[in-house]
């Protein structure tokens, strides 16, 4: 229904990064409120088995295999939704890495790694993606963050340099964007049951000290994430730019 405002229905949304973790969170909870879907990763049978799986919702999916922390990856991509699919309403830019070491033991090379998929991607992504979000009457951007863009969590200096970063670009986007109709967003996440924190959920000693420090006792499920950054995206957000919203279990504002 076109008039329903908790409804993605008819809209297309590229999300990168989107075969495992908090991306496949966000695509299947897209796909459930009705979005076509453009799922995005390096691995052709991860993406094949998340287009099957995501198909299952009853919505268009196209899947395509690219590293979007490569310039040619990434327009590449963009070539192939201008020629083959022609629009698209909602970018989620959720790919992310990190190498967890302190500041003094990373390499220039571990350092650009960590910039180029974190910041340098996202930033890149979103200028591809402007043409076709500002053509388009619902154009949407969700950055997904970390808290630790917003206080030091134990990842490693350049990841949480890539966050702020995020952050402020969130905001500045935001603002040129926003006479173009283009609502820009981002989410920070806590730490969240995905395989990129297995490891170090299996450490019990940390682990104790992360539910220790979160209010609510446990990490987050992917599909908390998902929500918010799918609700970011609907006609019921409208009003709604610029902003950094926290799921995190009240672990910022637990002070002593």
């Amino acid at each position: 229904m076109k008039n329903n405002v908790w409804s993605l229905s008819g809209r297309t949304a590229l999300i990168t990064g989107s075969t495992y973790g908090i991306g496949l969170a966000v695509a299947e909870e897209m796909a459930k409120l009705g979005a076509n879907l453009i799922i995005v990763s390096r691995t052709a049978e991860k993406v094949n088995k998340c287009v099957e799986k995501i198909l299952e919702f009853g919505v268009e999916v196209s899947g395509f295999v690219a590293d979007v922390s490569l310039d040619e990856d990434r327009k590449r991509l963009f070539n192939h939704i201008v020629k083959s699919i022609g629009k698209l309403d909602i970018l989620v830019n959720n790919v992310g890495t990190n190498i967890r070491k302190k500041s003094i033991d990373y390499t220039f090379d571990e350092y650009q790694q960590v910039l180029n998929t974190n910041m340098n991607s996202n930033f890149e992504m979103s200028r591809l993606a402007y043409p076709l979000l500002k053509k388009s009457d619902y154009g949407n951007v969700v950055n997904v963050l970390s808290v630790a863009g917003l206080t030091h969590v134990r990842t490693g200096a350049p990841y949480g340099m890539t966050k702020a970063a995020l952050n402020q670009l969130t905001k500045n986007l935001a603002v040129e964007w926003a006479g173009d109709g283009i609502r820009v967003n981002a989410v920070s996440p806590w730490y969240t049951r995905t395989p990129l924190v297995q490891s170090l959920m299996e450490n019990q000693e940390y682990f104790k000290d992360v539910l220790q420090r979160t209010p609510l006792g446990r990490i987050a499920e992917p599909e908390e994430v998902a929500r918010v950054v799918a609700f970011l995206c609907m006609p019921a957000a409208s009003y709604i730019t610029g902003q950094n919203i926290i799921v995190d279990g009240g672990f910022l504002i637990n002070g002593f």
